[in-house]
């Protein structure tokens, strides 16, 4: 079904006084409301409400451009024109076979009074939320615009209770903190891991920031759409109820961003839900994005994948060949394929196959050092890649650019040719340490760019992008869904011995935050839990029972099975791993508090198997829940990977049980997690 009609002016509610507006917007079945006015100081302001109580209340709007001031004060309105829109599509991958974008939409045509400039405002309004954007459409004598600040805000009704990382232009990579929304204070943070951090804004985070209201709402402001623009952040303002936008700048050049008329900033959008698993469900940040324009999508494939990596983070071999322990050499990458082919993994990522990581972490001037298309002595690329299509495995490339991208931008077509006449459709990108040129940040205008450059150019050549040290996602894998999975938050590799670990509540928090984005490149699946004979006292602060269920809660297309193969022979566990899909038909949230565990379901892709992954913090918990989203009629083998009665996430990870028994939609499944513990079902329909 597919609808786009215009709606009447006469079908809002609009009011005028002198020269003031004010007009009512509704989403469709009017669970979402928003009142976009003039205010007392000739300001454009919006309320937003939800189920007929508010959400935000008196927000303001505008920009402000260097050769225009300030844009959203004083504007004359010219029209409004309003369309309703209900069309499913179906998505190359994802969480769900098919998605339904059902929303209404309003276009604002505004003039200044000042100086004439057009400025239009689009809001798009869904049963769950809302997303609003500003464009420049074109207008003689307007070419280039240079944007110093914008100055969106959101105030709240409350001081929520908030899950926040800072403000920080150069990475995503910190534990998420949980205070309210007046205690946001960057100075808790602890950067000292950090390969890059930027933080300007003592009371400011990154987005998605996710809250909950004294009452149980929850509410996550993000952005979608993120094109040729800086990344945005929020402000805490002094009365410690307004968020103002504050955008990641150009130290270099001495603005925010810089565009050519006409031009449409990112979305700006606001999710809202009763329950905390209705923010995952949403599908409000894709559907602001634009459809697909790939044409040839058949080289895009979901799938899993293994790799010459933790050893790294072990430090048993090195990325570089200099130290004397090079990793990635042709006789281990063969000994992977190798495992891939029996176990049935897609591919094989092999990292410091290629020359320059002598001078990479630690080199004030990296520029030049990386060398994309020439391997080390000891690493036959062609014979590796062959070696490979004999055993039907992928390899997987990788670049990592050491924060120097203009280095990779002069090589990007001669590596991305040699991707795609090796027949190579998959790259894992890095951007380790601070931006070169200094004064550019990894979250910036001139960065945001550069990714999408990178995307581009992989799409021409046939080549899917897991991107670390990434701008975040914003929903662009429906526009190119080449753009597989992201980094872009603390991963798995902090738990290497020297990492400094993820606490358990870490994946109790980051489905309801980062991964509204879109998918993670987490890198789950370690097995060997205890890493005293690497450094002694070390652990992965998790139970081997959460690392199975991560499979099934943090989504991405791609996922890893991240630990030394000899560390899965002889596990009966690994069996989920190679069992559990990475590309869906349906997905569901069963249970959850953000913080303290989730409950997830997952329909495997043209698939009658679901799966099932919970987790749970520092706290031991038992959870009931209801198997109704099993198929009528039929019956399945549950085959259930738990805790044992003794595991525990610091004295003993590795202790876990299977189980198998017959259920059916009826049933009701008890879940018990050990504490930093976790639960995977795969549910085989019979």
């Amino acid at each position: 079904m597919k609808k786009a009609f215009l709606l009447l002016l006469p079908l809002l509610i609009f009011s005028c006084g002198g020269e003031k507006f004010s007009i009512t917007l509704t989403s469709p079945k009017e669970a979402i409301s928003v009142q976009l006015y003039e205010n007392s100081e000739s300001q454009l302001a919006y309320i937003m409400n939800f189920q007929g109580n508010p959400v935000l209340l008196e927000s303001t709007l505008g920009l402000e451009l260097r050769e225009y001031g300030l844009l959203g004060k004083e504007m004359e309105l010219l029209r409004v024109d309003s369309t309703r829109n209900t069309r499913p599509w179906n998505p190359l991958w994802g969480e769900d076979g098919i998605i339904i974008d059902d929303h209404k939409a309003y276009t604002f045509y505004f003039r200044s009074k000042k100086n004439d400039l057009l400025m239009n405002v689009h809001f798009k309004l869904f049963a769950d939320g809302m997303g609003f954007k500003y464009e420049f459409p074109p207008q003689e004598g307007v070419d280039e615009l240079i944007i110093d600040d914008e100055f969106s805000q959101f105030k709240l009704t409350g001081d929520h209770t908030a899950w926040w990382i800072p403000a920080d232009y150069d990475s995503y990579e910190h534990l998420y903190k949980t205070t309210k929304v007046s205690e946001i204070d960057s100075s808790l943070v602890d950067s000292s891991l950090l390969a890059a951090s930027t933080i300007m804004e003592r009371h400011a985070v990154n987005t998605p920031l996710t809250m909950q209201t004294a009452s149980g709402l929850h509410i996550s402001i993000h952005e979608a759409s993120l094109t040729n623009y800086s990344e945005m952040t929020l402000r805490v303002e002094d009365d410690k109820r307004t968020l103002t936008s504050s955008l990641v700048p150009s130290q270099l050049n001495g603005w925010k961003a810089k565009v050519n008329a006409p031009f449409s900033t990112p979305w700006r959008t606001v999710q809202v839900a009763e329950k905390a698993g209705g923010l995952i469900e949403s599908k409000l940040i894709v559907n602001l994005n634009e459809p697909n324009k790939l044409e040839n999508t058949d080289w895009i494939k979901p799938g899993k994948y293994i790799g010459i990596w933790w050893e790294m983070h072990l430090q048993t071999s090195s990325w570089d060949m200099a130290s004397g322990k090079h990793g990635a050499t042709t006789e281990k990458a063969k000994r992977y394929i190798d495992f891939a082919a029996k176990h049935g993994f897609d591919g094989v990522l092999v990292e410091g196959w290629n020359t320059g990581w002598e001078r990479w972490i630690g080199f004030p001037d990296r520029e030049g050092v990386f060398d994309f298309v020439t391997p080390y002595p000891d690493y036959n690329l062609e014979e590796v890649v062959a070696y490979g299509k004999q055993k039907g495995v992928e390899i997987i490339m990788h670049h990592e650019t050491s924060a120097a991208p203009r280095t990779y931008e002069q090589q990007l077509d001669t590596a991305y040719a040699l991707m795609q006449n090796l027949g190579i459709h998959a790259v894992k990108t890095g951007y380790v340490g601070p931006i070169i040129p200094e004064g550019e940040y990894h979250h910036g205008q001139w960065m945001v760019n550069h990714y999408r450059k990178v995307l581009s150019k992989a799409a021409q050549s046939e080549v899917m992008v897991f991107a670390h040290e990434p701008i975040k996602a914003t929903g662009l894998r429906r526009t190119y869904p080449n753009m597989m999975a992201r980094e872009g938050l603390r991963g798995s590799e902090f738990n290497s011995p020297w990492g400094g670990g993820n606490p358990p509540e870490h994946l109790t928090i980051v489905p309801f935050t980062r991964m509204l984005g879109g998918p993670i490149d987490y890198t789950p699946g370690l097995f060997k839990l205890n890493l005293n004979e690497y450094k002694e006292g070390a652990y992965v602060p998790t139970t081997l029972a959460h690392q199975l269920a991560e499979y099934v809660v943090v989504y991405s297309p791609v996922q890893m099975a991240s630990d030394l193969i000899e560390h899965y022979e002889g596990e009966a566990a690994f069996q989920f791993i190679k069992d559990v899909p990475t590309d869906w038909d349906a997905s569901k949230v069963l249970a959850a508090e953000i913080g303290e565990y989730i409950v997830m379901a997952r329909l495997g892709k043209n698939e009658f198997d679901w799966y099932l992954g919970g987790l749970t913090d520092e706290n031991a918990r038992e959870l009931k829940v209801s198997l109704d989203f099993l198929q009528n009629g039929a019956q399945y083998e549950a085959q259930i990977y738990k805790d044992a009665a003794d595991a525990d996430f610091e004295t003993n990870q590795a202790a876990y049980e299977i189980e198998k028994r017959i259920v059916t939609k009826k049933d009701k499944l008890t879940l018990k997690m050990a504490r930093g513990g976790g639960v995977a079902v795969r549910f085989k329909a019979l």
